[in-house]
């Protein structure tokens, strides 16, 4: 399950009184200024999937506090659940999606308590609101057979042991049973059971804290390991209870037949021994650390390599938890990434992160107002919270008029050193331009390190998606830095490429220039040998027809020969949803894994007129043109 659509809504929550809603995506961004809200989305959708407890501050001072309510939509649903009997039902036929064909969960606190308590968990959705058919979630097994038959419905060959047969059956019973947006219980019965089995595909959401503590005293800050330590030895601690019952048994049997000796011979000495056992705590007996090369230990290093090191422990802990919870997707939310951190760390730290979000089931939210990592991010992935005179908060996202907005809030200064924007259609391809780059060098070729000039801030990338080009141009105007934009064409000729009329807006503006690949995609630049040795270093044997055409789909294709390959039956029988992924994850194999094997003479095959190289000798020249 994922976060998805208006997929969280607040009221009288903290600042937000009146309902808010925020969109999110595989990875997403709240800006905003000091104290506008940023933080409090994300403790919000802590306490929704119970990372943290709500408290008496949580809600709004100037809104209802028994209807503190956090809702939050999902997609990418489970296609069955398994609530009574072992018998499957599926959410659409328990009538709990939304018009959107969506689940949105909402929970309900008394915020007016010492400590606050959850009143209610409801979905929101289409349900029939017809007398006698509107309750069945909330009705006992006694009461379900009664209503059965006293609306006539068929239970012919109903296992009535299941609840969900027969509430079927008695939905099945109407001819109009007047569908409407309700809010349906999920305490109690048939509702409860399917909360409750709903459980296990809810992600597991991870929140690490923009004030979380780094210093000496703080235990995970002198070695993150010491709190693994400690949940592994609470993972096994039944077991390791019956080691110390039983050394301590079998030591005072032996303490016990001693003094029992010693009584025969010296009964006076014999009096005044006591056999008394005292044990350590079992994780004194482990000694570990992380240290560097120089032998110096994290508690020593500086505040910047701390938090470093304790966000990855964080990452590899959300991850081993979400495995033992058997949960499917995990949601990594990290408040303000940039603290602490160089520049060059920032940047490695969010390409990371943007990596991590094209994952399967990871999502990611990050909270900034550093500029720098605001405009480094694809405009659709930003959330500008606005908050005006009266102190009322909205949610914007990146159109025109309000990116002004952003940068003026957050600041547009560029760093000092950076020569060059490079604008993108996707993270995939910053994959790409990267690894070409390297596979030139490789060969001896003179052309611009990019991962090296992306990491020292001379040149950042900006995935800003083909149609966004005039948004971006606005956008990243009042930074004064040459930019160079590269579209994919998409369209074969005669036919114009699909973004000419963006892209001659950013060619009217100085230093900035705009091209079309030749091809349908940066993926046709591939060859077909490499993307074979990539996936054979899997263990995956591909069948393709290659060499690829200049406007063949190649994702798509890769994506069907990869699945015809796993013996997973016909590309056909595979669903919208599934083929969208499928296609994600080839992308993300091909800019990667496959541009690494590409050589010089491979590219000389697949791109004959030095198409690629032209490109990397123009940024070469915008950077040596840039005063």
């Amino acid at each position: 399950m994922r976060l998805i659509g208006l997929s969280l809504s607040l009221e009288n929550f903290r600042c937000y009184d009146a309902p808010i809603t925020v969109r999110f995506d595989n990875l997403t961004a709240l800006v905003g200024t000091n104290d506008v809200g940023k933080s409090s989305i994300m403790d919000a959708l802590a306490i929704f999937f119970e990372a943290a407890k709500a408290d008496k501050d949580d809600a709004c001072k100037t809104g209802d506090p028994k209807a503190m309510r956090i809702e939050c939509e999902f997609d990418q649903l489970p296609e069955q659940l398994i609530v009574d009997v072992e018998a499957p039902t599926t959410l659409a036929e328990e009538f709990l999606l939304s018009p959107q064909k969506t689940l949105v969960i909402r929970k309900t606190y008394d915020g007016g308590r010492s400590i606050p308590k959850e009143t209610s968990i409801e979905a929101m959705c289409l349900h029939p609101k017809k007398a006698g058919f509107s309750d069945l979630l909330s009705l006992k097994k006694a009461d379900l057979a009664k209503r059965a038959e006293a609306l006539e419905a068929n239970l012919e060959g109903v296992d009535k042991r299941v609840n969900s047969l027969v509430r079927r059956a008695i939905w099945d019973a109407s001819d109009e049973l007047e569908l409407g947006e309700v809010a349906v219980p999920l305490e109690n019965e048939g509702g409860k059971q399917v909360w409750t089995a709903l459980q296990q595909y809810l992600p597991t959401f991870a929140l690490f804290k923009s004030d979380r503590s780094s210093t000496d005293q703080d235990a995970e800050a002198q070695d993150p390991l010491k709190a693994a330590i400690q949940e592994a030895i609470k993972a096994v601690e039944p077991k390791l209870q019956e080691v110390r019952d039983h050394v301590e048994a079998e030591v005072k049997k032996i303490a016990a037949a001693t003094v029992e000796k010693l009584r025969e011979m010296d009964p006076t000495i014999a009096e005044s021994l006591d056999p008394v056992i005292s044990t350590r705590p079992w994780a004194s007996l482990f000694s570990t650390s992380i240290t560097g090369d120089e032998g110096i230990p994290l508690n020593k290093r500086g505040s910047g390599v701390k938090r470093l090191v304790l966000l990855n422990f964080f990452r590899a802990k959300a991850e081993k938890d979400a495995v033992e919870k058997k949960s499917t997707s995990v949601i990594y939310a990290i408040e303000e990434p940039e603290t602490s951190q160089h520049p060059r760390n920032q940047r490695l730290l969010l390409n990371a992160l943007r990596e991590l979000s094209t994952g399967e089931g990871k999502q990611v939210i990050l909270t900034t107002h550093t500029p720098m990592l605001a405009r480094y991010l694809d405009q659709n992935d930003l959330r500008f919270i606005r908050k005006n005179a009266e102190n009322a908060r909205s949610i914007v996202e990146g159109e025109e008029a309000e990116l002004t907005e952003i940068a003026r809030s957050l600041g547009v200064l560029a760093d000092h050193n950076v020569k060059i924007f490079i604008g993108v259609e996707g993270v995939h391809d910053i994959s790409f331009l990267k690894g070409m780059s390297q596979v030139l060098i490789n060969a001896g070729e003179k052309v611009p390190d990019l991962e090296k000039l992306e990491l020292d801030g001379e040149l950042i990338f900006v995935p800003l998606g083909g149609s966004n080009l005039a948004v971006w141009a606005s956008r990243l105007a009042p930074i004064n830095r040459p930019e160079f934009h590269i579209c994919d064409r998409d369209n074969a000729p005669p036919d114009q490429p699909k973004y000419t009329v963006h892209m001659a807006a950013v060619n009217d503006r100085t230093s900035c220039r705009a091209i079309a690949t030749d091809k349908r995609e940066l993926e046709n630049y591939l060859h077909v040998g490499a993307i074979f040795d990539a996936y054979a270093a899997q263990n995956i044997t591909v069948t393709l027809a290659g060499p690829f055409n200049d406007f063949d789909d190649v994702p798509t294709l890769v994506a069907e020969a990869v699945h015809v390959a796993s013996g997973a039956g016909g590309w056909g029988e595979v669903s919208d949803r599934n083929k969208k992924k499928k296609e994600g994850r080839a992308k993300h194999a091909l800019n990667n894994a496959a541009v690494a094997l590409m050589t010089a003479e491979r590219l000389a095959e697949t791109d004959p007129n030095d198409e690629i190289r032209s490109w990397f000798e123009t940024i070469a020249q915008m950077m040596i043109d840039t005063p």
